[in-house]
């Protein structure tokens, strides 16, 4: 017997993470970026005039909270089996 590779057989590459995985790093993405959109705004245009606006409940408390729920989707996505089957 020979060892040959047939030219008829197509390699097909083992990918690490499975569609699931890839779909649940991107809705972590979208998360991560939405809480960074949530986090911008709320300086002034002239620096010696302070707007308060930096401080609210938006900036402080909700964007570092939409970013870290973001992060831990992401870790859910590298860590979830993609192979496990449903019985």
């Amino acid at each position: 017997m020979s060892n040959k590779p047939t030219k008829n057989k197509s390699y097909q590459p083992d990918f690490v993470f499975g569609k699931k995985n890839y779909v649940m790093m991107a809705i972590g993405i979208g998360v991560i970026a939405l809480g960074f959109i949530l986090m911008a705004g709320g300086g002034s245009d002239d620096p010696n005039v302070f707007n308060p606006a930096i401080y609210n409940f938006r900036r402080i408390r909700l964007a570092p909270t939409v970013v870290l729920i973001g992060f831990g989707i992401e870790v859910y996505a590298i860590l979830v089996n993609p192979d496990k089957k449903k019985k």
